[in-house]
């Protein structure tokens, strides 16, 4: 009896082998294709001659030519190789299957200008247990080969996959998931490799068409084919998958992808883009992905393996039914606790209690014990008894009439997987009526209500900015750390060229933010990609470096959630931003919204209906999860996923419309933070100072080895000093006095002297037989002759000055190597000068006569003090600032108030010393 089809235990058990015939894919037997397929069979024929080797010949259908890849012996290499041409945009891509990766379910490489991507679909032969998540998997990697170079790194080959290429992984799989049949729990893998760059048309849009290609030649039995593009703003007019260097001019940058008939997902970044201009975006992006998603149904009709449908396994209607009348009334009210952990106690509660009605009446299969004699004593005894049983009106070969025996009633059985299947679904399908016949969600809200907020800024005294932000049950903790260059997060890319971000916003969801017991490790793709999302949407306020030369981390956790988390942090980190004293553009804030598709199946009258503020429930249980993020104007960030066959532009017009009210409520809130950002520059934060040199000077500034600016960070007590090749020097200190000494020393090295000049109590810094070395600047020193030091004679320079001594000088000359003579005698009096000259030196000589040895420096004490003077740096500044003798640029020390002056205006983007 169990194996009779009329008396089957459950028409479709899950655990049951699939019954199409997979032998194709053993080794020993050929494999069939039906449909489209192009090969027919391959079939093993013995050589001619009777040898013992075998040669595979490839039955082709007859309309079909592939002259392309005939070869002179009239075999074909590659039967299958197909290579045709589809729209992109406003250009045409290459198409090509059938040359490489044959053995899996479809192979294709996809060609723009130069740039190709590869791209494989598999399948597993056996389904895995069933569940309510897709067991998809996707892999996208950018080959370094494919620009001709190697990885940056230590390891010469690829390895973890980089944020950018999960965040494309996700473009990948978000579209792709709607199309895909509920019940399908084969596991599906695919691998798209970048294989060539040309460093001009993007591969994300790219690999994305690929895959909705790769899989719709599959076996894969999705409903629509997909496709991907990217559209920008360039001088006022949309373009449609625009080159990399277009891009760089573009005003938005939104990738589209969707089906001929429908949106799936969009996710885009703008400056403050208004939504009517936004929707104009999506429309042309729409209509590009309609005539490629054409063609590809067209070459999958033609080409494309038979979709595997026989493979879906649904729970039995029957088991809808049962859960509904266990659980129906108490799941109702289960549903409308407001409160997200006792919510979730009493529905998991509830839903053991229908697994134990259902086990205890027979309908649960005991997964272990299933198959087994002691299992099922009534099952083989009924099987017994059938065996002496004839239908009625029928006699054995002894024409004795045998009495028919009444059959047991045998319920279908079903798994404990499928009824927890059937229990979410009846969950969903209840909270979805209640939305659509009451107009009240879970908590009490209307459609369009924000649940309550409240943000605080300050809670950190040591972080140099934060805030706590809390809507409802979620709530962000967001941190601002403010740095120099070094703390940069360098990227490695396709380019070639290195790549630095001075902002970046990495998003952490803990376990314990749900209740939960969970993994903690490296960030998830989920992580990576609503930390992306949150950082576009607040990169737009930021200041220039020029104004605010700090690279700037934010750090967003989540500290609790019930829903929207990604938005919080957008909330969270504008708050933090403002508290680092960042001064930002404007305040942003982020809403998601949601939607019930179907209302004509709970009494409505078909229309969807958009919720504002969506909680976890209703994001698991809706039908969109569309992310806006900007100001009162304009969109900064926005991202939506759909999870039915689509939408069309009038709701996404609805749902954009309704956001920006929400948004424009959440930023109202956000402004009775309480207490306030400080928007002001924390105490603990680095100082930055920007200085600027002559550009022939950066290298004297570096020297050898990056000798000469170690010296200075070392010498002046400073973090780091940062150069650039145009002369923009940025000094990053923890305290006022380490910043002024190294502002004086770069100052003192690549000052312009001019002869003429007096610098005023400058100090001797060391003594040679023939003159005093003497510092008119930090780090600039000069040479004054004995024969300067002084009007009267002297026999060395000890005898009127010792080193430490502070005097005034006057530069004389500058020779051409850039070394300074300098004077004392010429700041003294004429006639104390003339009187010293007329009085009797002790060799009873005369200055006069003995006037080249001792009065000036000849050729060979020039070249012997070259060595001791500074090389000549140069700085364009005003004379008055020139004259400032390095005693007087030594920082004083002030009080709290007016350090906190000198702190606000340290970046201030000056051009020269001041």
């Amino acid at each position: 009896m169990l194996t009779s089809p009329s008396n089957a235990l459950h028409s479709t058990p899950h655990f049951w082998p699939i019954r199409r015939s997979r032998l194709c894919r053993s080794r020993n037997f050929p494999r069939f294709l039906s449909g489209g397929g192009k090969l027919c069979s391959l079939s093993l024929l013995s050589a001619r001659n009777g040898a013992s080797r075998f040669s595979v010949r490839a039955l082709v259908r007859p309309d079909i030519s592939d002259d392309a890849d005939s070869v002179g012996d009239g075999t074909l290499a590659f039967p299958n190789h197909i290579s045709v041409k589809i729209p992109f945009g406003n250009r045409e891509i290459l198409v090509e299957t059938g040359l490489m990766g044959r053995q899996a379910s479809s192979a294709v490489t996809v060609t723009d200008g130069e740039t190709i991507v590869y791209t494989s679909v598999c399948l597993s032969d056996v389904p895995s247990e069933p569940s309510d998540f897709l067991p998809l998997y996707v892999h996208y990697q950018e080959r370094f080969s494919a620009v001709g170079r190697t990885s940056g790194g230590f390891f010469k080959r690829e390895g973890r996959t980089k944020d950018h290429e999960v965040l494309i992984c996700r473009l990948i799989d978000r579209p792709l998931r709607p199309t895909m049949p509920k019940g399908f729990y084969h596991e599906t893998q695919i691998l798209s490799w970048v294989l060539s760059y040309d460093g001009l048309h993007a591969p994300d849009a790219l690999a994305v068409t690929s895959a909705g290609i790769a899989v719709a030649l599959s076996e894969v039995p999705n409903s629509k084919a997909i496709a991907g593009v990217r559209v920008g703003l360039i001088g006022g007019a949309f373009i449609v998958n625009p080159t990399v260097k277009e891009m760089e001019e573009s005003e938005l940058d939104l990738f589209l992808a969707g089906t001929d008939t429908a949106i799936l997902t969009i996710e885009g970044y703008s400056n403050f883009l208004p939504e009517e201009m936004l929707l104009q975006a999506v429309k042309v992006g729409q209509d590009a992905v309609q005539a490629t998603c054409i063609a590809i149904e067209a070459l999958a009709k033609k080409y494309g393996k038979a979709k595997m449908l026989d493979a879906i396994r649904l729970p039995p209607p029957e088991l809808y039914k049962h859960v509904k009348e266990i659980a129906g009334e108490e799941l109702n009210k289960a549903l409308q606790i407001k409160s997200k952990i006792p919510r979730r106690k009493a529905i998991s509660s509830l839903e053991e209690k229908v697994l134990t009605i259902l086990t205890e009446k027979g309908y649960v299969i005991d997964e272990v014990a299933f198959g087994t004699t002691e299992a099922q004593p009534d099952l083989l005894e009924d099987e017994d008894e059938d065996e002496e049983v004839v239908p009625e009106g029928e006699v054995d070969q002894g024409d004795v009439h045998i009495r028919p025996i009444p059959r047991k009633p045998i319920p279908l059985l079903f798994s404990e997987v499928d009824v927890k299947l059937a229990f979410k679904e009846v969950s969903s399908k209840l909270l979805r009526r209640r939305i659509v016949e009451g107009g009240k969600r879970s908590d009490g809200r209307t459609l369009d209500g924000i649940r309550p907020i409240n943000s605080r800024c300050g809670l950190l005294p040591r972080a140099h900015g934060s805030s706590l932000f809390t809507r409802g049950e979620t709530q962000a903790l967001a941190v601002v750390t403010l740095g120099d260059k070094q703390m940069a997060q360098r990227i490695d890319n396709l380019e070639g060229s290195d790549e630095y971000k001075r902002f970046y916003l990495q998003y952490t969801f803990p376990p314990s933010s749900v209740g939960e017991v969970g993994r903690i490790g490296a960030p998830s793709r989920r992580e990576i990609g609503h930390g992306t999302l949150a950082e576009r949407a607040l990169e737009t306020i930021l200041p220039s470096d020029d104004n605010f030369p700090y690279t700037i981390r934010v750090e967003s956790t989540v500290i609790e959630s019930n829903g929207s988390s990604s938005m919080a942090s957008v909330c969270g980190g504008c708050l933090a931003l403002q508290d680092a004293g960042v001064p930002v553009k404007c305040s942003v804030a982020g809403i998601a919204m949601g939607m019930v598709w179907d209302t004509e199946e709970f009494g409505g009258d078909g229309s969807p209906l958009i919720l504002s503020d969506i909680t976890g429930a209703e994001d698991a249980s809706g039908d969109m999860d569309f992310k806006v993020a900007g100001n009162e104007d304009g969109v900064t960030a926005f991202q939506m996923d759909i999870k039915v066959g689509g939408i069309t532009l009038q709701i996404m017009e609805k749902a954009l419309i309704q956001a920006k009210a929400g948004r424009r409520h959440i930023l109202a809130e956000m402004a009775k933070c309480s207490p306030p950002p400080t928007l002001s520059l924390s105490k603990y934060a680095p100082l930055i100072h920007i200085m600027k040199v002559h550009p022939s000077k950066v290298y004297s500034l570096i020297g050898s080895g990056g000798k000469k600016v170690k010296s200075i960070i070392e010498e002046s007590g400073v973090e780091a000093i940062d150069m650039q090749d145009d002369g923009i020097v940025k000094i990053m200190a923890n305290d006022m006095a380490s910043l002024e000494r190294a502002k004086a020393i770069i100052g003192g090295l690549t000052m312009v002297p001019a002869v003429g000049d007096i610098y005023r109590n400058c100090e001797i810094k060391s003594m040679a037989p023939y003159g005093a070395f003497v510092e008119i600047a930090p780090g600039r020193e000069g040479l004054c002759h004995i024969s300067e030091l002084s009007a009267e004679w002297l026999a060395k320079p000890e005898d009127a000055y010792k080193v430490g001594d502070r005097i005034d000088v006057k530069l004389i000359e500058v020779n051409e190597k850039g070394q300074l003579r300098l004077s004392v005698r010429a700041l003294l009096p004429e006639s104390e000068t003339d009187k010293d000259s007329q009085k009797p030196h002790p060799t009873g000589d005369s200055p006069k006569d003995k006037g080249s040895p001792r009065k000036y420096v000849n050729a060979s004490l020039k070249d012997r003090a070259a060595s001791k003077v500074a090389s000549g740096d140069e700085l364009v500044l005003k004379k008055k600032d020139v004259r400032r003798a390095s005693g007087g640029d030594k920082p004083t020390k002030s009080n709290s108030s007016s350090n906190e002056e000198e702190r606000s205006s340290l970046v201030n983007g000056e051009a020269t010393i001041s």
